[in-house]
Protein backbone atom coordinates (compact mmCIF):
# COMPACT_ATOMS: atom_id res chain seq x y z
CA UNK A 1 0.00 0.00 0.00
CA UNK A 2 1.62 3.46 -1.02
CA UNK A 3 0.82 6.30 2.10
CA UNK A 4 1.52 9.49 1.93
CA UNK A 5 1.40 11.89 4.54
CA UNK A 6 -2.46 12.17 4.38
CA UNK A 7 -3.26 8.92 4.57
CA UNK A 8 -0.41 8.12 7.32
CA UNK A 9 -2.70 8.28 11.05
CA UNK A 10 -4.93 5.48 9.80
CA UNK A 11 -2.69 3.27 7.81
CA UNK A 12 0.36 3.38 10.05
CA UNK A 13 -0.67 4.92 13.28
CA UNK A 14 -4.05 3.36 13.17
CA UNK A 15 -3.46 0.12 12.15
CA UNK A 16 -0.44 -0.92 13.89
CA UNK A 17 -2.87 -0.93 16.79
CA UNK A 18 -4.10 -3.99 15.32
CA UNK A 19 -1.04 -6.00 13.30
CA UNK A 20 2.48 -4.83 13.20
CA UNK A 21 3.18 -1.96 10.26
CA UNK A 22 6.51 -2.11 8.19
CA UNK A 23 6.92 1.07 6.41
CA UNK A 24 9.00 1.26 3.45
CA UNK A 25 10.55 4.51 3.33
CA UNK A 26 11.68 4.51 -0.90
CA UNK A 27 12.30 6.18 -4.13
CA UNK A 28 12.26 5.74 -7.80
CA UNK A 29 16.03 6.50 -8.67
CA UNK A 30 17.10 4.22 -5.75
CA UNK A 31 18.63 0.55 -7.20
CA UNK A 32 18.62 -1.39 -3.34
CA UNK A 33 15.00 -0.26 -2.74
CA UNK A 34 13.98 -1.67 -6.12
CA UNK A 35 15.89 -5.02 -4.64
CA UNK A 36 14.48 -4.90 -1.64
CA UNK A 37 10.90 -4.42 -2.41
CA UNK A 38 10.00 -7.97 -3.78
CA UNK A 39 11.10 -9.13 -0.92
CA UNK A 40 8.83 -7.28 1.27
CA UNK A 41 5.75 -7.92 -0.98
CA UNK A 42 6.38 -11.62 -1.16
CA UNK A 43 6.97 -11.91 2.73
CA UNK A 44 3.58 -9.60 2.80
CA UNK A 45 1.55 -12.21 1.08
CA UNK A 46 3.22 -15.49 3.06
CA UNK A 47 2.25 -14.28 5.63
CA UNK A 48 -0.94 -12.93 4.70
CA UNK A 49 -2.19 -10.56 7.09
CA UNK A 50 0.35 -11.44 10.24
CA UNK A 51 1.61 -7.74 9.43
CA UNK A 52 0.83 -5.24 7.17
CA UNK A 53 2.97 -3.29 4.48
CA UNK A 54 3.35 0.48 3.58
CA UNK A 55 5.67 1.97 1.21
CA UNK A 56 6.19 6.02 1.15
CA UNK A 57 7.75 7.44 -1.46
CA UNK A 58 10.23 9.78 0.73
CA UNK A 59 10.95 12.16 -2.18
CA UNK A 60 7.12 12.85 -2.54
CA UNK A 61 6.68 13.03 1.42
CA UNK A 62 9.93 14.34 2.82
CA UNK A 63 8.71 16.07 5.72
CA UNK A 64 7.12 12.47 6.65
CA UNK A 65 10.74 10.92 6.40
CA UNK A 66 12.47 14.17 7.99
CA UNK A 67 9.70 13.18 10.94
CA UNK A 68 11.40 10.01 11.09
CA UNK A 69 14.91 10.66 10.63
CA UNK A 70 15.36 8.44 7.27
CA UNK A 71 18.80 9.58 5.98
CA UNK A 72 19.57 6.77 3.71
CA UNK A 73 17.19 4.29 1.69
CA UNK A 74 15.51 1.81 1.96
CA UNK A 75 14.87 2.50 5.35
CA UNK A 76 12.13 -0.10 6.91
CA UNK A 77 10.37 1.23 9.86
CA UNK A 78 8.35 -1.36 12.30
CA UNK A 79 5.12 0.23 14.14
CA UNK A 80 3.32 -1.61 17.10
CA UNK A 81 0.78 0.31 19.12
CA UNK A 82 1.28 3.86 16.68
CA UNK A 83 5.37 3.72 17.94
CA UNK A 84 8.48 3.06 15.89
CA UNK A 85 9.66 -0.26 17.81
CA UNK A 86 12.77 -0.84 15.47
CA UNK A 87 13.79 -0.82 11.57
CA UNK A 88 16.67 -1.82 9.36
CA UNK A 89 18.80 -0.11 6.45
CA UNK A 90 19.94 -1.10 2.90
CA UNK A 91 18.63 -4.12 0.80
CA UNK A 92 19.33 -7.42 3.40
CA UNK A 93 18.52 -10.48 2.11
CA UNK A 94 14.85 -12.39 2.55
CA UNK A 95 16.50 -14.18 5.70
CA UNK A 96 17.44 -11.60 7.45
CA UNK A 97 14.32 -9.75 6.42
CA UNK A 98 12.27 -12.83 7.84
CA UNK A 99 13.88 -12.27 10.97
CA UNK A 100 12.69 -9.38 11.40
CA UNK A 101 9.43 -10.16 10.97
CA UNK A 102 9.05 -12.94 13.13
CA UNK A 103 10.56 -10.68 16.18
CA UNK A 104 7.98 -8.34 15.81
CA UNK A 105 5.19 -10.90 15.50
CA UNK A 106 3.41 -11.97 18.75
CA UNK A 107 3.94 -15.26 19.74
CA UNK A 108 2.03 -18.56 19.71
CA UNK A 109 1.44 -17.39 23.65
CA UNK A 110 0.47 -14.11 23.12
CA UNK A 111 -2.24 -14.97 20.75
CA UNK A 112 -3.74 -16.99 23.32
CA UNK A 113 -3.69 -14.34 25.69
CA UNK A 114 -5.29 -11.56 23.12
CA UNK A 115 -8.13 -14.00 22.98
CA UNK A 116 -9.10 -13.71 26.69
CA UNK A 117 -10.98 -15.94 28.76
CA UNK A 118 -9.65 -18.85 31.31
CA UNK A 119 -9.00 -21.69 28.72
CA UNK A 120 -6.81 -19.43 26.30
CA UNK A 121 -4.92 -17.49 28.95
CA UNK A 122 -4.32 -20.80 30.37
CA UNK A 123 -3.31 -22.10 27.54
CA UNK A 124 -0.80 -19.16 26.69
CA UNK A 125 0.60 -20.24 29.94
CA UNK A 126 1.26 -23.57 28.84
CA UNK A 127 2.75 -22.45 25.68
CA UNK A 128 4.87 -19.43 27.50
CA UNK A 129 5.45 -20.47 31.38
CA UNK A 130 6.96 -16.51 31.49
CA UNK A 131 4.50 -15.01 29.73
CA UNK A 132 3.43 -12.83 33.08
CA UNK A 133 1.33 -10.25 31.15
CA UNK A 134 -0.98 -13.45 30.64
CA UNK A 135 -0.18 -15.23 34.06
CA UNK A 136 -1.81 -11.19 35.35
CA UNK A 137 -5.07 -11.44 33.16
CA UNK A 138 -5.86 -14.91 34.33
CA UNK A 139 -5.38 -13.82 38.08
CA UNK A 140 -7.75 -10.64 37.54
CA UNK A 141 -10.03 -12.99 35.70
CA UNK A 142 -9.92 -14.79 38.70
CA UNK A 143 -10.29 -12.08 41.33
CA UNK A 144 -13.89 -10.94 39.51
CA UNK A 145 -14.91 -15.00 40.10
CA UNK A 146 -14.13 -14.60 43.68
CA UNK A 147 -11.45 -17.16 43.53
CA UNK A 148 -8.97 -15.43 45.59
CA UNK A 149 -6.71 -18.57 46.47
CA UNK A 150 -6.11 -19.70 43.00
CA UNK A 151 -5.42 -15.83 42.25
CA UNK A 152 -3.16 -15.29 44.81
CA UNK A 153 -0.71 -18.56 43.83
CA UNK A 154 -0.47 -17.29 40.04
CA UNK A 155 0.59 -13.44 41.98
CA UNK A 156 2.84 -15.30 43.46
CA UNK A 157 4.60 -16.56 40.57
CA UNK A 158 4.76 -13.19 39.12
CA UNK A 159 8.71 -12.52 38.58
CA UNK A 160 9.88 -8.97 39.75
CA UNK A 161 9.43 -6.73 37.23
CA UNK A 162 9.17 -2.91 37.51
CA UNK A 163 6.57 -2.56 34.68
CA UNK A 164 4.66 -5.03 36.01
CA UNK A 165 4.85 -4.73 39.71
CA UNK A 166 1.86 -2.02 39.98
CA UNK A 167 -0.44 -4.00 38.22
CA UNK A 168 0.43 -7.20 40.31
CA UNK A 169 0.17 -5.46 43.91
CA UNK A 170 -2.85 -4.12 43.30
CA UNK A 171 -4.07 -6.93 41.99
CA UNK A 172 -2.83 -9.15 45.08
CA UNK A 173 -4.46 -5.80 47.09
CA UNK A 174 -8.19 -7.19 45.15
CA UNK A 175 -7.76 -10.81 45.90
CA UNK A 176 -6.95 -9.82 49.53
CA UNK A 177 -10.44 -7.71 49.11
CA UNK A 178 -12.20 -10.53 47.41
CA UNK A 179 -11.01 -13.46 50.24
CA UNK A 180 -11.52 -10.55 53.33
CA UNK A 181 -14.32 -8.55 52.12
CA UNK A 182 -17.00 -10.72 53.82
CA UNK A 183 -15.90 -11.10 57.59
CA UNK A 184 -18.27 -8.99 58.68
CA UNK A 185 -21.88 -7.30 56.80
CA UNK A 186 -21.87 -4.00 55.50
CA UNK A 187 -25.07 -3.47 57.69
CA UNK A 188 -22.44 -4.61 61.00
CA UNK A 189 -19.89 -2.34 59.66
CA UNK A 190 -22.25 0.59 58.98
CA UNK A 191 -23.88 -0.13 62.49
CA UNK A 192 -20.38 -0.02 64.09
CA UNK A 193 -19.54 3.41 62.25
CA UNK A 194 -22.16 5.20 63.33
CA UNK A 195 -21.62 4.40 67.16
CA UNK A 196 -18.65 4.93 66.75
CA UNK A 197 -17.62 7.55 63.24
CA UNK A 198 -13.92 7.22 63.60
CA UNK A 199 -14.01 3.88 64.16
CA UNK A 200 -10.85 2.86 61.67
CA UNK A 201 -10.89 -1.03 61.43
CA UNK A 202 -14.87 -0.32 60.42
CA UNK A 203 -13.38 1.96 57.44
CA UNK A 204 -11.41 -0.74 56.36
CA UNK A 205 -13.82 -3.53 56.42
CA UNK A 206 -16.15 -1.01 54.27
CA UNK A 207 -13.52 -0.79 52.04
CA UNK A 208 -12.58 -3.95 51.11
CA UNK A 209 -16.35 -4.96 50.48
CA UNK A 210 -17.01 -2.26 48.14
CA UNK A 211 -13.52 -2.74 46.67
CA UNK A 212 -14.42 -6.67 46.55
CA UNK A 213 -17.81 -5.76 44.24
CA UNK A 214 -15.74 -2.76 42.42
CA UNK A 215 -17.60 0.32 44.05
CA UNK A 216 -14.32 1.46 44.20
CA UNK A 217 -15.28 5.36 44.82
CA UNK A 218 -16.69 3.74 48.50
CA UNK A 219 -14.24 1.84 48.80
CA UNK A 220 -11.93 5.05 48.36
CA UNK A 221 -14.05 7.05 50.61
CA UNK A 222 -13.34 4.77 53.34
CA UNK A 223 -9.73 4.39 53.30
CA UNK A 224 -9.58 8.21 52.84
CA UNK A 225 -11.10 8.50 55.77
CA UNK A 226 -8.73 6.90 58.09
CA UNK A 227 -5.75 8.82 56.52
CA UNK A 228 -7.43 11.98 57.36
CA UNK A 229 -7.59 10.90 61.33
CA UNK A 230 -4.69 9.03 60.69
CA UNK A 231 -2.29 9.30 58.08
CA UNK A 232 0.68 6.45 59.34
CA UNK A 233 -2.57 3.81 60.35
CA UNK A 234 -1.51 0.25 60.54
CA UNK A 235 1.95 1.58 58.60
CA UNK A 236 0.30 3.67 56.22
CA UNK A 237 -2.19 0.21 55.16
CA UNK A 238 -5.20 2.89 54.18
CA UNK A 239 -2.53 5.12 52.14
CA UNK A 240 -0.97 2.36 50.16
CA UNK A 241 -4.31 0.43 49.48
CA UNK A 242 -5.96 3.70 48.07
CA UNK A 243 -2.61 3.41 45.73
CA UNK A 244 -3.77 -0.05 44.58
CA UNK A 245 -7.56 1.16 44.27
CA UNK A 246 -5.95 4.03 41.62
CA UNK A 247 -4.39 1.07 40.20
CA UNK A 248 -7.34 -1.04 40.00
CA UNK A 249 -9.02 1.76 38.77
CA UNK A 250 -7.21 3.00 35.88
CA UNK A 251 -10.38 2.69 32.89
CA UNK A 252 -11.72 5.14 35.50
CA UNK A 253 -9.26 8.65 35.02
CA UNK A 254 -11.66 11.30 36.66
CA UNK A 255 -12.32 9.06 39.60
CA UNK A 256 -8.73 8.58 39.76
CA UNK A 257 -8.13 11.80 39.79
CA UNK A 258 -10.62 13.23 42.09
CA UNK A 259 -9.33 10.92 45.05
CA UNK A 260 -5.53 11.75 44.33
CA UNK A 261 -6.01 15.24 44.78
CA UNK A 262 -8.09 14.23 47.87
CA UNK A 263 -5.40 11.67 49.32
CA UNK A 264 -3.02 14.89 48.44
CA UNK A 265 -4.93 17.02 50.41
CA UNK A 266 -4.96 14.87 53.04
CA UNK A 267 -1.41 14.06 53.29
CA UNK A 268 -0.07 17.66 53.06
Amino acid sequence: MDVTIASFEQEVLQASAQVPVLVDFWAPWCGPCRALSPILEKLEREYAGRFKLAKINSDENQELAEAFGVRSIPDVMAFRDAKPVAHFLGALPESQVRAFIERLLPSASEIERAKGGEAALRKALELDPRNDLARLDLAELLIAERRAEEAEALLAEVQADASLDARREALAAAAGFARHGGAASESELKARLAAAPDDPEAHYGLAQRHAAAKRYREAMEELLAIVRKDKEWRGGEARKQLLNLFTLAADQPDLVSEYRRKLSTALY
